[in-house]
């Protein structure tokens, strides 16, 4: 994965959880919070950690926010603060603007102001967790539409020892691969010939209704 820049408004547990993501993948990430000693307890996860007011727009000019390729808007309880500072940031030029929503209102709020992906919490983790119920075989999944889907498959016993090729599976399910979990080792853009082993991972990209037929295959 290509080295991008991460800064993290907000170092609670879903900013911090974020975080640790990200520099598990070898990411570089600021993590910014009001909170002095939350900050102190960010400075073992991130690469950077500052102590700061992210409504105030001088403040944020002197980490240099607008240079980040995304920035997450991860504050905890303060609707106001979360609103303000995600309004700052478009208003400064920041690119990818990512925000966590309270609830549906103030989802509704953030997007009004200007943030690119609104996230909520609580239902999007219930929306996995029943996903992975009824889909086992899915790792992992990030949702492009409403339609349309990236996921991270188990590869069927019946497919191992077989060359993309020879599965064809554009043709046979409408999804297409566009890289192979293997042995911790992630192969983009993997050849026709690629053959796949016991215990691959397949990231496929396609409609919801192709993925969850694949999804299924024994």
């Amino acid at each position: 994965m290509a080295k991008q820049s991460y800064a993290v408004i907000g170092l609670g547990r879903f900013g911090t959880s974020i975080a640790s993501k990200l520099i598990e993948a070898d990411q570089e990430v600021l993590g910014i919070d009001i909170n002095e000693d939350r900050v102190e307890d960010g400075k073992l996860l991130v690469t950077h950690a500052v102590v700061l007011d992210s409504t105030e727009e001088e403040s944020l000019k002197t980490v240099g926010i607008r240079n980040f390729d995304y920035v997450i808007v991860a504050i905890g309880n303060d609707m106001q603060a979360s609103i303000l500072t995600v309004l700052i940031l478009k208003e400064m030029g920041v690119k990818q603007v990512i925000a966590k929503a309270l609830n549906k209102r103030h989802g509704q709020v953030l997007t009004k102001v200007g943030a690119d992906w609104v996230v909520h919490p609580e239902r999007d983790m219930g929306e996995r967790v029943a996903h992975h119920l009824l889909t086992p075989n899915v790792l992992n999944y990030i949702e492009l539409s409403k339609e349309y889907n990236i996921e991270e498959i188990i590869v069927p016993k019946s497919m191992t020892r077989k060359s993309l090729r020879d599965l064809d599976l554009r043709a046979q399910y409408n999804v297409n691969v566009i890289a192979i979990l293997s042995s911790e080792n992630l192969i983009i853009s993997p050849f026709p010939e690629h053959l796949i082993q016991d215990g691959d991972k397949l990231v496929v990209i396609g409609h919801r209704d192709d993925l969850n037929k694949f999804a299924n295959i024994k």
